[in-house]
């Protein structure tokens, strides 16, 4: 399948695609890399561990990731570490406000074309 020519036309709408594809590391590998993905979030490097929490599958640091996005009013970008978390938990209500958002746009919308 050609990624490129499928997903081309999203490009530049700051979407994001899940791919299940991990660089191939054992657990000792894994466990370096996250505690050196702690201490760049601790330190404030958030986009650096985001980084190395993707490349690992480190659920519980994109988690974190995703509540520091959240914070800064960033929920798209939340839910898409939550959703890779996954931590639907976090994400559903996410999910819930986009939806009424999307509902609210469709009604408008219809009544636009209504009039």
């Amino acid at each position: 399948m050609d990624y490129k020519k499928v997903f081309g036309r999203f490009e530049g709408q700051n979407g994001f695609i899940k791919t299940i594809a991990r660089p191939s590391m054992d657990g000792s590998q894994k466990a370096a890399l996250n505690r050196k993905g702690n201490v760049l979030y601790n330190s404030g490097d958030i986009e650096g561990a985001r980084r190395i929490f993707l490349t690992t599958g480190y659920s519980d640091g994109l988690s974190r990731v995703g509540d520091y996005y959240k914070s800064q009013g960033r929920d798209l970008d939340a839910l898409r570490m939550y959703w890779m978390a996954p931590d639907k938990h976090k994400a559903e209500p996410i999910v819930q406000r986009l939806s009424v958002v999307i509902q609210q746009l469709i009604h408008e919308e219809e009544v636009r074309s209504d009039e």
